[in-house]
């Protein structure tokens, strides 16, 4: 089948189309942002049911490069492509486990967690970077006068634009906000060999400059804002329904920083919906963290209007973005889907994480803005003990192993509450004993 896609601009008055090999990333008749388009009515001809066998089939093959959780998708993401440009590394088809332990304890029966963090750079930007170097990688083999692609981050996709570049042989370049990411995240881009510039800013200024700097055409714009993320970041919502046998859950809560991955999950329900796949929609949940919560505060007035914000400093530094480029697709989302917006405190979000991780997670500290909304929506009655509820842990917590020494070691702004410190104590027997006997007689109380 002849399978199409485009560029499209979001703005219902204009849009306005491109072809997918434009080096652009907005639309140059009014100025908003683009959407990749698919011709719906030729891939109608398929059935719903052929479509979940072929991604069945498909599904973590060896059969390049359908084995991966994106690329299995193809004819849903870039269908043009040629499979010799595909910069894979079999990202997607990551865990979708039952919670129970700790749906139990804040008063849940089905919740599940979507570990988009077990992925190989370590969180959900490797599902949207190789659609957007596989394009890149393409247009160059075109004649595309790309020298190098580029990005602001506050770490994850950094991370991930520069393993993907390393795999397909292109420089990548990062901006970083000086002092404002964790070391493991600053070691990620500089091990796979991009150029590493760290400005004495925080994100918002990071992406001030890396918009200027890629009105050059020999520079390619990475972020977000360039649609061609959204393309592979949407496989997310139709893989979590795969791996429920085509199911929708009730909730799914995401995390919520520069918001274009809160589009994305929308966009893969619209096209299982639309293609029959599916009959109904989840309600989106986003979360941030209050010290760098727009749309939150955008929320609590009906979405009427939205002022972009100084970020605060945050435990979830990779959210810590007060003027988000993708808002207003959040937003269309957020109205198609019910959408819900909470946020939470710095002590919030870390007890939440924590308590998580007592239960056998490892969350990175985003996860835990979005346990913490979790469990502020159920104490307010506005999610139910029997909703089917998934959310979207973002990162692996390994990335953030800073933040789970200075929260056991009691040394943030806050009381912690799970922290669990290591207990010191002389080489022998007798201090051995004693110390586990009063240990245990500690938690068999805690648990009475």
């Amino acid at each position: 089948m002849p399978y199409r896609a485009w560029f499209q601009c979001i703005n219902e008055q204009c849009k306005a189309t491109y072809p997918l090999n434009s080096i652009i990333y907005r639309c140059t008749a009014c100025g908003s942002l683009l959407e990749v388009q698919h011709d719906m009515q030729t891939l109608g001809h398929r059935g719903a049911k052929a479509w979940m066998k072929l991604f069945e089939d498909r599904y973590k093959s060896t059969q390049w490069p359908y084995g991966s959780g994106v690329w299995g998708k193809k004819e849903w993401i870039l269908p043009k492509i040629a499979d010799d440009n595909i910069v894979s590394l079999y990202e997607g088809g990551t865990n979708l486990f039952w919670a129970e332990r700790f749906g139990r304890m804040i008063g849940l029966d089905n919740l599940w967690l979507k570990l988009c963090g077990n992925s190989h750079s370590g969180s959900f930007k490797d599902l949207g970077m190789t659609v957007l170097v596989s394009q890149v990688k393409q247009m160059i083999s075109e004649g595309a006068p790309i020298q190098a692609v580029a990005c602001a981050s506050t770490g994850d996709t950094s991370a991930a634009l520069a393993v993907y570049c390393a795999a397909a042989g292109i420089q990548s370049i990062v901006l970083l906000p000086k002092g404002k990411i964790s070391i493991a995240q600053l070691v990620q881009p500089i091990a796979n060999g991009a150029l590493v510039l760290s400005l004495d800013t925080d994100f918002d200024g990071c992406m001030r400059v890396v918009q200027e700097i890629t009105r050059d055409e020999t520079i390619y714009l990475a972020n977000s804002m360039n649609s061609l993320r959204i393309e592979g970041q949407k496989t997310v919502g139709i893989e979590i329904c795969q791996q429920f046998d085509w199911e929708v859950p009730d909730v799914i809560i995401i995390p919520g920083g520069n918001l274009g991955n809160v589009s994305a999950l929308g966009s893969g329900f619209l096209m299982m919906r639309d293609l029959g796949l599916i009959t109904k929609l989840p309600r989106i949940v986003v979360a941030q963290a209050e010290r760098a919560n727009p749309l939150y505060r955008s929320y609590l007035k009906n979405f009427e209007s939205f002022e972009p914000m100084e970020a605060q400093k945050t435990l979830a530094s990779a959210i810590q973005i007060g003027n988000p480029v993708s808002v207003q697709k959040a937003i269309r989302t957020l109205r198609q889907f019910s959408g819900i917006v909470m946020d939470a405190t710095e002590q919030e979000l870390a007890d939440a994480a924590a308590l998580g991780d007592t239960t056998g997670m490892f969350n990175c500290p985003h996860t835990g803005v979005a346990l913490a909304a979790l469990i502020k929506l159920i104490n307010a009655g506005k999610i139910d003990r029997s909703e089917h509820v998934v959310v979207i842990s973002t990162a692996h917590g390994l990335k953030f192993t800073d933040f789970k020494v200075q929260y056991h070691e009691e040394k943030l702004d806050f009381p912690c509450r799970y922290a669990n410190k290591p207990i010191e104590l002389p080489p022998t027997v007798e201090a051995v004993r004693e110390a586990l006997k009063n240990a245990l007689k500690k938690r068999r109380e805690q648990n009475a």
